[in-house]
């Protein structure tokens, strides 16, 4: 089944972010070679692809999983959660209609 994770950035979570991206990115090559990922990115937290300085607010990742413990798991062990980047994580079931 398909999981939404949400990661909700700390204040001024740039430099952290930038740290930890390689091995955070790592992993999502890892199930993006396992053909399990949908699709992974950050939100900007200004309207631009490129926010700069601005930064990021957060991550949304989706993914195939075998349940949502699994998902939980993977999720509780990013890189990002360790380097302290995200002050919350969410995750949900998620059920792709469209396209």
């Amino acid at each position: 089944m398909l999981y939404v994770i949400i990661g909700d950035d700390t204040a001024d979570s740039l430099p952290a972010r930038l740290a930890a991206r390689p091995a955070h990115l790592e992993r999502l090559h890892a199930l993006r070679d396992a053909g399990r990922l949908l699709v992974a990115g950050p939100t900007p937290a200004i309207d631009a692809n490129d926010p700069g300085e601005a930064g990021f607010t957060g991550s949304i990742i989706i993914a195939e999983f075998d349940s949502l413990e699994a998902a939980q798991s993977w999720a509780d062990a990013d890189p990002y959660r360790a380097a302290g980047v995200y002050q919350r994580v969410t995750v949900k079931p998620f059920k792709k209609v469209l396209p």
